[in-house]
């Protein structure tokens, strides 16, 4: 634990967002937290995470936390240690691009088992983890940060092997979850952010990171058992598996 939950949280709706030290985390963090929620900020080093930290400053309702997704005992233990809270949103952000020199014949077949891992598993365990907390929460919603490039039948350009291949797999047990937790109430949604100013994205992309998260606030309140499991384009419509 970074900061300490604020005294009112069994009052207050409530998102856990992992890979919140940066870019699209971040402004979910931001957004979220000016919007009166509570928000549980997660990161590998929130000692190193200075705008975050400078946020949790400014939104007495931001509460940070460390956490390496990709390391089971972390997410076990933060579970425990919110084992009382109920979360709303739990959004599954955090990921990897794994290495940018994929390309046919050129693969790496340990760094495309930890983008899986960071991509694939640790958003799984999260959900495993988390489920009690989401069940027992006003929303319950899970969210997964996926990509366009998941796509098969958006796949005009092939490429990206390590990449594509994880976020097609997140999307395959995002899917299941739809399925398996509509008995618990609970809801899933699996999210294209867009082409966004961001590390990853470039400066040359077409939207910022805030309009990126305004709709993606949008879609995620647009959720209902009914479209639980939809893979969502950036403007609310469905992308093709």
């Amino acid at each position: 634990l970074w900061r300490t939950l604020t005294r009112d949280t069994a009052m207050t709706e409530t998102i856990l967002i992992t890979g919140s030290n940066r870019g699209i985390g971040l402004e979910l963090v931001h957004q979220y937290a000016a919007q009166g929620w509570q928000a549980l900020a997660c990161c590998r080093r929130p000692d190193q995470a200075t705008t975050l930290n400078r946020l949790g400053e400014q939104f007495p309702n931001i509460a940070i936390y460390t956490l390496d997704v990709a390391q089971q005992d972390q997410v076990q233990q933060l579970a425990a240690d919110l084992h009382d809270h109920p979360i709303d949103i739990l959004f599954n952000n955090a990921g990897i691009y794994g290495p940018d020199d994929t390309v046919f014949g050129n693969t790496d077949e340990a760094r495309w088992l930890e983008c899986l891992h960071t991509n694939v598993i640790a958003p799984m365990q999260m959900m495993e983890a988390f489920l009690t907390h989401v069940a027992a929460s006003k929303h319950k919603l899970i969210a997964a940060m996926s990509s366009k490039m998941g796509s098969m039948a958006d796949n005009g350009s092939g490429g990206s092997y390590i990449y594509r291949s994880s976020k097609a797999a997140l999307n395959a047990v995002m899917k299941s979850a739809a399925i398996d937790l509509a008995p618990r109430g609970v809801k899933v949604a699996i999210l294209h952010p867009g082409w966004v100013q961001t590390d990853m994205g470039g400066p040359d992309a077409e939207i910022t990171v805030a309009e990126s998260v305004g709709r993606l606030r949008e879609i995620l309140g647009s959720v209902t058992p009914e479209n639980s499991g939809t893979f969502f384009d950036i403007d609310g419509s469905t992308i093709p598996w």
